[in-house]
């Protein structure tokens, strides 16, 4: 059996959730797959779900979690972020970035001690490290001396609900991301602004002087939607703007190029990697919005194009084989 913590289903955290979920849909069904969770109604079909109860998220690393896997005997346990201690079986990590070290700014100064404590302990202890982006490969690399023949790179991918529909557009920016510093919305509303046009900015609310500033400024701040939903705004915006600093994979340029709509977004090393010259990657985000909207029907093309090149089926067979191989 191998276990996955899929500990994120119904949290909330987006690209996090996002990655367990669609990785459990696409893994091989051959292999024996068990996720464990608090929301095990949200397990896809096919995976068995094991109920793990989560009141205090220290304990159930430190106590449940491993007593759970001694009863268990799996032969392959894989985490996201973190291993626990005392572990009854090889287990391999999903490293979804580094920004916690790039940028002091990410986090909170206590969350951000816990990740630059648990991360590298947890990757240096996994007996393979997977990496959602060649970004995040080489950080590991370079910060945390991880051989590089121990990381497998495997893509985030849109989900199959994410493609693009009849019609035209309506004549709004949409902004998709968590409202944090490191997405800087704000410099989303001031191009929307300077462009006269309305900014529909959707994703968790973690700082609310950022959600005051933008309602202030005019924007239609919607938090978190469901997915039906978010799929409708992607495929009905002018254009996704994505001013953010610093990204692992950039999941929702993907998810705006699968369903057609024009990316522009700040040259960040994960983004570029992802988009390449399927969207406007500029600093000067009002004008990157003018030479989408003048060039929209060929990067709905390009981006389409550029989307196909990454599936949840071709991400769970890389990790299928690593966990064949350690298994």
């Amino acid at each position: 059996m191998i276990v996955v913590d899929a500990d994120f289903l119904g949290r909330r955290r987006t690209g996090d959730e996002t990655y367990v979920r669609e990785l459990l849909r696409a893994l091989p069904r051959d292999l024996d797959v068990a996720a464990v969770t608090r929301r095990p109604d949200l397990v896809p079909g096919g995976v068995r779900a094991i109920e793990l109860d989560a009141r205090v998220q220290e304990l159930r690393m430190l106590w449940t979690l491993p007593r759970l896997l001694r009863r268990l005997h799996p032969s392959l346990a894989h985490f996201v972020h973190a291993i626990p201690p005392r572990l009854p079986c090889p287990a391999v990590l999903t490293v979804q970035d580094l920004s916690f070290e790039r940028d002091p700014a990410t986090m909170g100064a206590r969350e951000r001690a816990i990740f630059r404590r648990v991360v590298p302990w947890s990757a240096r202890r996994a007996a393979h490290v997977f990496a959602i982006s060649e970004r995040t490969r080489d950080d590991l690399v370079e910060l945390y001396r991880i051989p590089e023949e121990m990381i497998t790179v495997t893509p985030l991918a849109p989900a199959p609900e994410f493609r693009p529909a009849d019609g035209g557009h309506d004549d709004y920016l949409l902004f998709v991301s968590s409202i944090e510093p490191r997405k800087d919305p704000l410099a989303a509303l001031a191009a929307a602004r300077a462009m006269g046009m309305r900014l529909v900015a959707v994703g968790p609310q973690r700082d609310a002087a950022l959600v005051a500033a933008l309602r202030a400024g005019g924007a239609d701040v919607r938090g978190y939607v469901a997915t039906d939903e978010l799929v409708r705004l992607y495929q009905r915006a002018a254009c996704l703007v994505h001013p953010s600093l610093y990204e692992g994979f950039a999941l929702t340029p993907a998810e705006a190029m699968a369903c057609g709509t024009p990316v522009v977004a700040r040259p960040d090393a994960a983004v570029r990697e992802l988009v390449g010259d399927a969207g406007v990657l500029t600093d000067d985000l009002a004008a990157g919005i003018r030479e989408a909207l003048e060039r929209r029907d060929e990067l709905r093309t390009a981006g389409l194009e550029r989307a196909r090149r990454y599936t949840w089926k071709e991400t769970a067979r890389l990790t299928a084989d690593v966990y064949r191989s350690l298994a």
